[in-house]
């Protein structure tokens, strides 16, 4: 009897994490593993850093190399596009024509920038997700002082701006945020931030953009018209004309869920999973791209971190191999014994280097309905704030504060706490130092 092969779409952190997973957890059955990029799978999150800053060689990037990759027997399909999927038959569509019929799959595609009306084909206009454009940031920001323009004042943005004025480079972050980061970590965080990048030399405005001005292409910049200036929302208002040479696009992404068009999956903010990761019955999804029930916080969520990319990863792997053994799929014929299929319940985990300033934050920060700073020292760049939602506390973030402490607080959000005694346990946590 022929088996069919299990397909791990994306050749992300997620999609290894799942490839690596099916393997050790048992599966000898074909494994296909899909990348829309033509590189080997990549850690992301240096992007905006290392890789940009060029203290980091894209090698460097690498989540395992060919020999590294070569025990899992792979499959590997980069530079290929999923472009369409049959939920009924588990039937992928590549490139356009290619069928490929599936035992199992996991959908690990994550998430695309959005860009801005009228930036397409501008030269010296980036989006910063792909490795691609990393290094074409870098390659602009080489070689003279640039004029940099962020549109957005998120993590992104944020990180971005820290990097190009270690660089040397004029930066003016604009966001729609009236303190960076706001959305994602409250006010009092923002401000500190704010603070911070103020001292090391970047403007932070306040408000949309509107267009950019250019002037015509010059072959030796690239081949579409070179952007001069941002426009501001607002017409001819003082200001509302940003100088620039470089502009960076960082206004958040959109899931990559665009080729699943069968109606038997929501698409709404992600794909949407149940508990156990599944879309669908023998369909999966991880990282990014996914939108599940969390047990631990009672609806939906999705979260574009790296640590749940590949904690999430292996948990739709282990869960998709649970079902097919249910299901009497074969693949796993070697004395391995099923396992049942588990919830994925994480504590989710980020961390963002901007200067010297390390944050980090366990649980739910953003959508907060109640936030406190117990800790709150500017001038000496220390900073611990608790996030609230519906009467529990549901995140908690820290900067400056020694690691053990740090590392203490991650149990006061693992479960959602009682607002009071997530609050006591907090002040225990800072009391012990």
């Amino acid at each position: 009897m022929t088996v069919r092969p299990i397909a791990v779409v994306g050749a992300s952190a997620a999609g290894l994490a799942a490839a690596e997973t099916l393997r050790r957890s048992g599966w000898r059955g074909p494994l296909t593993l899909i990348g829309e990029e033509p590189h080997l799978p990549y850690d992301r999150p240096p992007l905006s850093k290392q890789l940009l800053h060029g203290a980091w060689e894209p090698e460097k990037l690498r989540l395992r190399t060919e020999e590294q990759l070569a025990p899992l027997d792979l499959d590997l399909r980069l530079g290929t596009r999923a472009t369409g999927l049959d939920v009924a038959t588990r039937t992928l569509t590549l490139d356009g024509t290619e069928r490929l019929a599936c035992a199992g799959i996991v959908i690990a595609t994550g998430v695309g920038a959005r860009t801005l009306p009228g930036a397409d084909g501008l030269t010296g206009v980036h989006t910063l997700r792909t490795l691609d454009d990393a290094l074409a940031l870098r390659d602009r920001l080489v070689g003279g002082t640039r004029q940099l323009v962020i549109v957005g004042n998120g993590v992104l943005g944020c990180e971005a701006a820290a990097v190009a004025r270690e660089l040397g480079h004029e930066v003016t972050v604009v966001g729609i945020e009236e303190t960076p980061m706001a959305a994602a970590v409250g006010t009092d965080v923002g401000t500190l931030l704010a603070e911070e990048h103020r001292a090391r030399g970047v403007r932070l405005l306040t408000g949309a953009v509107d267009g950019f001005d250019t002037t015509p292409a010059d072959p030796a910049d690239g081949p579409g018209p070179q952007v001069t200036a941002v426009r501001l929302a607002g017409g001819g208002t003082p200001g509302s004309r940003l100088p620039a040479d470089t502009v960076l696009v960082a206004i958040g992404s959109r899931p990559a869920v665009d080729w699943l068009t069968d109606p038997a999956l929501d698409t709404t903010d992600g794909l949407r999973c149940d508990a156990y990761c599944a879309a669908a019955p023998g369909i999966y999804a991880a990282g990014d791209v996914a939108r599940w029930d969390h047990p631990a916080h009672g609806r939906p969520l999705r979260f574009e971190h790296r640590m749940n990319a590949t904690e999430q990863g292996m948990a739709a792997a282990r869960n998709l191999l649970a079902e097919l053994a249910a299901d009497g799929s074969t693949g796993t014929e070697d004395g391995t014994p099923a396992q049942e299929r588990r919830p994925f319940a994480p504590v989710p985990y980020f961390w963002s280097d901007q200067y010297d300033l390390k944050i980090q934050a366990y649980g739910l920060t953003a959508g907060a309905d109640r936030v406190e700073t117990p800790v709150r020292d500017r001038a000496g760049r220390r900073i611990l704030a608790l996030y609230g939602r519906e009467g529990r506390a549901v995140g908690v973030l820290a900067a400056g504060l020694p690691p053990r402490q740090i590392r203490a607080l991650r149990a006061v959000v693992a479960d959602p706490l009682p607002w009071e005694e997530a609050r006591e346990r907090i002040a225990a946590a800072t009391a012990a130092g």
